[in-house]
């Protein structure tokens, strides 16, 4: 087994770059999974896991046939790992690609959230409530980012996903014959319970802004979570559950 000890080390500085930039995950189509329990979801969901940095004098995990495994002193490891004092281990994956039914029933789309943490809770949700896809529109946060990886705790391996830009998801969805309704805090906003969630895609912004106006433009109708008087919004990664909670309760 292979000792790395410096930070010039290729290996290592090819870790940090897949936990630090964006681009470099799409050009390799790999990014980084920090954890035993993420190690384990990766096997268990068959993921391609192609290196494994652990920290030395620890427990080597138990790795995939064939995949290398590295070990490295602590201030080694800490260099290479997004996390502060992660225990690791530190392993690249492939960017699954994860088919959604060939005409899903029910959609969760977030637009322009950026927070990473809301991305993976929603990817974390939809998959324990059956959600068929969930569509990231615009700006959102990088799917693949080890924030997002964390949140979503091994969602990444088993929830189809797409990135889209707004108006050509809303005509994917119109293909599938699903209404597309968008989560708004307006006047003519209708009550969610007064609707069909089962069969449908719903919409929601980032809780700074909201849905943008193109995109409301394009839903069949804007709806609201009942709320009680003077709360102004919810999370948008608590919206989101609420609605995909409505979409699945029927089938769960």
């Amino acid at each position: 087994m292979e000792r790395i000890t410096s930070r010039k080390n290729p290996r290592l500085r090819h870790l940090r770059q897949l936990g630090r930039e964006r681009d470099y995950r799409r050009e390799t189509g790999l990014f980084l999974c920090d954890g035993e329990k993420l190690l384990q979801e990766a096997q268990l969901n068959g993921a391609r896991v192609r290196e494994v940095l652990y920290r030395a004098g620890g427990a080597a995990p138990a790795v995939p046939a064939g995949v290398t495994a590295y070990e490295a002193a602590d201030e080694v490891f800490d260099y290479a790992s997004p996390l502060t004092h992660s225990p690791g281990p530190l392993f690249s994956v492939e960017i699954p690609a994860l088919s959604a039914p060939g005409k899903p029933e029910r959609v969760i789309v977030l637009e322009n959230v950026r927070d990473p943490g809301n991305v993976g809770t929603v990817l974390r949700t939809a998959a324990a409530l059956g959600i068929d896809l969930v569509i990231l529109a615009g700006e959102c946060a990088d799917p693949f980012n080890p924030k997002t990886v964390r949140g979503a705790m091994g969602a990444l391996f088993r929830q189809p996903f797409t990135e889209m830009e707004p108006a050509s998801m809303a005509r994917q969805i119109r293909t599938w014959g699903l209404p597309l309704y968008g989560a708004a805090l307006a006047a003519d906003s209708g009550d969610m319970r007064m609707v069909a969630l089962d069969r449908a895609a719903v919409a929601v912004g980032n809780e700074g802004s909201g849905l943008s106006a193109e995109l409301l433009e394009l839903c069949d109708k804007k709806i609201i979570i009942p709320m009680t008087p003077g709360s102004e919004s919810l999370n948008a990664a608590v919206a989101a559950s609420v609605f995909m909670w409505e979409m699945a309760r029927e089938i769960l």
